[in-house]
Order: structure tokens, then sequence, then C-alpha cells
């Protein structure tokens, strides 16, 4: 199955220090798993929650997307949507 593929968006892996290139919802899932920081803010609930739902046809990529960028933005670990 291809990926649901969306406009990356750079994002800060708050425990490793390093930056990381979110360009899908498979991505976007992977990455609220295996980097969040353990003080998960109101609205991760919402993007895994979008993500998961994007997955099965039940919401746009673009829904899932806004809403992986809005929950990085909250927990300060969003850096760009596009790189120059």
């Amino acid at each position: 199955m291809p990926k649901r593929v969306f406009q990356h968006v750079n994002v800060d892996t708050a425990n490793a220090g390093r930056i990381l290139t979110v360009a899908s919802v498979e991505d976007a899932l992977e990455f609220m798993r295996r980097h969040w920081p353990r003080d998960k803010a109101g609205k991760f609930d919402a993007a895994e929650r979008a993500c998961l739902e994007a997955l099965d046809g039940r919401q746009s990529v673009e829904a899932a997307r806004r809403a992986f960028v809005a929950a990085t933005q909250e927990a300060g670990l969003y850096i760009k949507e596009r790189t120059p």
C-alpha cells in the first residue's frame, strides 16, 4: 500500500537533539510514537487520531498533516514546513 504523502514538515526530536523530516501520515505516526516528549499535550491525541483515521480513509491526508503540525507547535517541536 502506498504511503499517504504530504508536504513535509521539519521537526525537532526533543530527546535526541536531531531534526527529522516528516513527509507522510505513516512518518507522523512513527515520529509521535518514537520521539514525542513524555508529557503529551492536548493536541497530541487529536493528531494521533487524525493520522489513524487518514490511514483508513476516514480523514484526509491534509487534515492529518494540519493536526500533526498543530501538535508539534504546541509541544515546541515544530521547526518549519519547507526547506529553502
